[in-house]
Formats: C-alpha cells, sequence, structure tokens
C-alpha cells in the first residue's frame, strides 16, 4: 500500500488548471453551466466529480471526455483500496480456489 493519499481531482482542477490559466471557480462554473458551490465542493475535496460535471469540464478545458470521469474513478478506487484494505486482503480468485 502506498505511503501517501490519493489526490483528489478538485485539487487538480484547481492546481494544474484553474490557477495557472487563470480562471476563477465562478467564471468556470458559469462557462459550464453548474452551480458555482458545486464547483466548490469538489475544489475543496467534499464531492465527486460526476459524469456530467466531468464532460463539462473537458469540453471547458479542452480535454478527452473521459479524462475527469476517469481521474475521479481512479480516486474512488483508491481510497475504498486504502478504506477497505484488511477487507479486501482475505478475498481471493474464486479460480484459485476451484478444483
Amino acid at each position: 500500500m502506498a505511503d501517501f493519499a490519493p489526490t483528489h481531482p478538485g485539487e487538480i482542477l484547481a492546481e494544474e488548471f484553474l490557477e495557472p490559466l487563470g480562471i476563477t471557480p465562478y467564471r468556470l462554473a458559469k462557462e459550464i453551466g453548474v452551480p458555482q458551490t458545486r464547483l466548490s465542493q469538489i475544489i475543496s475535496g467534499r464531492r465527486g466529480i460526476t459524469a456530467d460535471t466531468g464532460l463539462r469540464l473537458s469540453r471547458a478545458l479542452g480535454l478527452s471526455d473521459m479524462f475527469w470521469i476517469n481521474l475521479q474513478a481512479r480516486y474512488d478506487a483508491d481510497m475504498v483500496r486504502i478504506d477497505k484494505n484488511d477487507e479486501l486482503e482475505h478475498i481471493h480468485p474464486l479460480a484459485a480456489r476451484a478444483g
């Protein structure tokens, strides 16, 4: 298990896109047609990026449609691996037990 916490997609949105491009969350929210509170919650890590929001972000930022969706899915899976590690270690492939 890694010794570091996964990076929330909202942190990536803020640090890798909004800040370098000089775009405020308010402006981005207006451009993509979502409430500013939604983007604020995503940026603060209190909310995940849904498929709808991910597609809107991708279109506005010139990224592939799946960029934010994949980033969120990866983050979610990493968090489950951390939170449920003990439970997951006890699950083994069924094929390995057959026979």
